[in-house]
């Protein structure tokens, strides 16, 4: 495949723009990653923005995040899909701040009656309480420790984790009882519970994920506004590495034509940094995300829409997205097996391993034993 840039044209409707009357305008939704704001598909009524002559003409308002306090009942998500290395998980916030467009959790706001567009981003949640709900679940009589993975669905350390540091209390309670934990972020604000971080992983009970998507700052500013720039997260897996923490560099998603020609460039550079393992998602397009995606093409690079979208079908089995364990996260067919064969060779000539790091379960300090330590 050509090393080629996405072609950056200036923004206009471009082919097939399927979401007029919801898309608000680019001033109000400055920094924001979506372009529009569909209704919530379980609500039963459903609004659209025109013009009806008579409004004042008036400077759009810049949309601000909001936080609301969340008190959970439970915090561990069970799961039993057999296509992923884990059967429970813990995600402090619904919602993020990062605003990547592609962000297959965005159909999950639906739920909280809340739209996958701006509300996933901007209309968040913080479970305030999940340090003592998780303290209470692995206290439960019978519970058996497995590896949690931290930050599944959203950014255990998106921008409002600064303030509210609900992770950083998470990661306390599994330090105390011992328990193996994978964190999946795209920040460097990991760094911050280095000393957490460090201690947990010279007993073999943390792992942690960052992910690149791409190492041009301008598709990575446009696609994940408020994720940090790509060589932060650079710097992030070298000093991960650098204090005996293991990482795994994952390039989530490749979007055909936008940016699956980085896949070597960016490969080097994060085994440079010091990434152990390395792997990656094909772009994924369930629900709504489909129609948020192809808007966000059609504003930010009309000339590849469709070409964009055909490949994603064409790996999909002509759907936009199909649910089959063993092939969401890779795709089948040509291009995908293409994909897959380069991401394969340069892991290969870059020496990063096959092996994947296998957490110790076997440590866990269940309440009675922690009692005997007062």
């Amino acid at each position: 495949m050509p090393d080629r840039q996405p072609d950056r044209l200036a923004p206009g409707n471009g082919p097939d723009r399927r979401l007029a009357g919801t898309t608000r305008p680019a001033e109000e939704r400055r920094g924001r990653g979506a372009t529009a704001n569909p209704g919530a598909r379980y609500e039963r009524a459903q609004t659209e923005a025109f013009d009806d002559g008579w409004d004042r003409e008036e400077a759009p308002a810049r949309l601000r995040t909001e936080v609301a306090r969340e008190q959970a009942r439970t915090i561990l998500t069970r799961n039993s899909s057999p296509d992923i290395p884990f059967d429970r998980s813990i995600n402090p916030y619904r919602g993020c701040e990062h605003g990547c467009v592609y962000c297959f959790a965005r159909p999950n706001h639906a739920y909280v009656g809340l739209s996958p567009g701006l509300d996933f981003e901007t209309r968040l949640f913080a479970k305030l309480n999940a340090a003592e709900c998780l303290e209470a679940e692995l206290s439960a009589r019978g519970y058996r420790p497995r590896t949690i993975a931290l930050g599944t669905a959203t950014d255990p350390y998106q921008p409002i984790e600064r303030e509210h540091r609900i992770t950083r209390g998470v990661l306390k309670v599994l330090s105390r009882f011992r328990h193996p934990v994978g964190i999946v972020t795209k920040s460097n604000l990991v760094v911050r519970d280095v000393d957490i971080l460090a201690e947990m992983a010279a007993r073999n009970l943390v792992k942690v994920a960052i992910s690149v998507t791409t190492l041009d700052p301008v598709l990575a500013r446009g696609m994940e506004p408020r994720a940090p720039h790509p060589e932060k997260r650079l710097a992030a897996i070298r000093a991960l590495s650098a204090a005996g923490i293991p990482v795994m560099a994952i390039m989530a998603p490749i979007i055909p034509s936008l940016n699956d020609h980085e896949i070597e460039a960016l490969l080097a550079r994060v085994r440079e940094a010091g990434a152990g393992e390395a792997n990656y998602v094909l772009l994924r397009l369930p629900l709504e995300l489909d129609d948020l995606v192809s808007d966000w093409l059609g504003e930010h690079y009309p000339g590849r829409q469709r070409h964009v979208l055909s490949l994603v079908r064409q790996a999909r089995g002509g759907k936009a997205y199909d649910a089959e364990w063993g092939r969401r996260m890779t795709g089948a067919g040509r291009y995908a097996e293409l994909i897959a064969a380069r991401f394969r060779l340069a892991k290969r000539r870059l020496g990063f391993t096959e092996t994947r790091v296998t957490l110790d379960d076997s440590q866990f300090l269940a309440p009675s034993s922690q009692l005997a330590l007062f």
